[in-house]
């Protein structure tokens, strides 16, 4: 392969701040170069203070054409007024989020999750809550770009606009863009290795419904994603359909009981539930499971459902469907069925070993997978890996296909986390005393806690239903106790809305 002495890393949320330590803990590149566009490290773990952008533009949305490449000056460097595009960088942090995954199967090898927990988690999940709220996490990517004069590597507010191969380099075009400023400014840089980790929870998929771009367009912000959700308390009182029966729609939905009006209107029938959390959030009392949307109308705000059944008057409509892959940046890259094919392990990209992929996975185990990866993909540029040869890798890939299919589903590791983590640890070779990160075995704890972590909020949910619905019954006329579900429904509320997720995503 050459001598690798210049790598760019896209990317410093999680999966970009362990690879830089991967890579300078391998004591052989002279340059590392790290660009993110954020204006801190943390990526999806970033909050935003300012109101989410209006979604218009749903064609492009739910034809997962919406992230285009902007227009390159010919001429660089360059400056140019700033492009209005949406480039949908903005988080899906909201004031309360917590993790739903325990942060030990979460955390790095080596650096452990603050045990930072908050009065809520402790009051539902006992004094040793597994959860933790998504600053800790902000703040435990923050301190691994901030050491080791790691701070010094990072360009911050810059955007990666182009990565082509020329000759035995990798031309890098950036745009500097800070919020303040009116104008962007553009330059270039060669590379030997370029290592994506920019992650693939950013573009919202919203799928096609007839008669949704004119209920949005009469009522700006009333059509949102799950990314764009900042709390409950912007749905008070309203009539909210939410839509998607995965992880995001499950934690908004839930949250939105006894704030907006009852009840809360989930699009579930029909569709398949997370595998880890099931459907235990759709059962409480106060949410009514629908079928998928069939057409709304907006003048009179009606959405009607594939069973006949209809809703007016409906003020918000939710979307938890999930996110479109997106590489526009990389024009040579394809993306097919949601997915980034030519990946071997999920890492190297086939065409050329000098193009390396960390985080290109679907949920489970992040962040602790992206290590794995992280370190794989640094002995592989600095030589010291066992990769086989391209025909095997494509029989991996195919083999996959086969077995997973050729869509989303290729990148879940779940259940073989064990064979997958150690088989990218053999891949990367024996440790080098004084270079690159140790990898340990796999430990089946990870595993263990990973799943008990679910089985706590499915007990939270169930438990929580349960009261409910016996406030409910108790509060029916005749009832001693008519009149008590309001504030039975708040109380559960405050309970448990406060949970949600950024390792899952729909």
């Amino acid at each position: 392969m050459g001598t690798v002495k210049r790598v760019a890393v896209i990317g410093a949320g999680p999966a970009g701040a362990i690879t830089i330590d991967a890579l300078a803990q391998e004591k052989t590149f002279e340059v590392i170069r790290v660009f993110e566009r954020r204006e801190g490290p943390g990526g999806c773990w970033i909050g935003d203070d300012t109101p989410p952008p209006i979604i218009s533009d749903f064609d492009a949305l739910a034809a997962r054409s919406a992230d285009q490449p902007l227009p390159i000056p010919n001429l660089l460097p360059a400056e140019t007024p700033k492009s209005p595009q949406l480039r949908f960088h903005e988080s899906a942090m909201y004031p309360y989020l917590e993790t739903n995954v325990d942060h030990v199967p979460m955390q790095f090898s080596q650096e452990l999750i603050a045990a930072e927990t908050s009065d809520w988690s402790r009051s539902l999940y006992g004094p040793d809550t597994p959860f933790r709220h998504w600053k800790v996490l902000r703040r435990y990517i923050e301190s691994l770009v901030q050491r080791r004069g790691y701070e010094d590597l990072v360009s911050y507010d810059t955007s990666v606009e182009l990565v082509e191969k020329m000759g035995t380099e990798w031309r890098v075009v950036l745009r500097k863009s800070k919020t303040s400023s009116k104008t962007n400014y553009w330059w270039e840089e060669r590379f030997d290795a370029v290592v994506v980790a920019s992650g693939h929870y950013w573009v919202p998929y919203i799928p096609h419904v007839d008669g949704l771009s004119a209920f949005a367009s009469a009522r700006p912000g009333s059509v949102i994603h799950s990314k764009h959700f900042r709390g409950r308390n912007n749905f008070r009182g309203q009539r909210v359909v939410v839509v998607g029966a995965s992880v995001s729609a499950a934690d908004i939905a839930y949250d939105l009981v006894g704030t907006a009006q009852s009840p809360v209107y989930a699009v579930v029938i029909g569709h398949n539930f997370n595998n880890y959390f099931g459907d235990e959030a759709f059962n409480h009392p106060g949410i009514d499971n629908r079928p998928s949307i069939d057409r709304i109308k907006a003048g009179s705000r009606t959405v009607h459902f594939k069973d006949g059944t209809a809703v007016s008057d409906v003020d918000s409509i939710v979307f938890g469907t999930g996110f479109t892959w997106t590489l526009p940046f990389l024009p040579g890259v394809e993306v097919r069925n949601n997915r980034v094919p030519l990946l071997y392990q999920h890492v190297v990209y086939r065409k050329d070993p000098r193009l390396l992929f960390v985080g290109a996975v679907n949920a489970g185990l992040t962040f602790k997978i992206f290590e794995w990866q992280a370190v794989l993909a640094a002995r592989i540029l600095a030589g010291r890996a066992n990769l086989p040869s391209s025909a095997e890798q494509q029989i991996w890939e195919e083999d996959r296909i086969k077995s997973r299919g050729d869509g989303p589903r290729f990148g879940l590791i779940h259940p073989e986390f064990e064979e997958y983590f150690n088989e990218l640890r053999q891949l990367a070779g024996p440790d080098k005393e004084g270079f690159g990160r140790h990898l340990p075995l796999f430990d089946p704890e990870w595993f263990n806690r990973f799943m008990k972590g679910h089985e706590l909020r499915k007990h939270m949910w169930r438990s929580l239903n349960e009261k409910a619905r016996t406030d409910s019954q108790k509060s029916q006329p005749g009832s001693q106790t008519e009149g008590s579900l309001d504030l039975a429904v708040c109380i559960l509320v405050d309970l448990t809305s406060q949970d949600s997720s950024h390792e899952y995503q729909d």
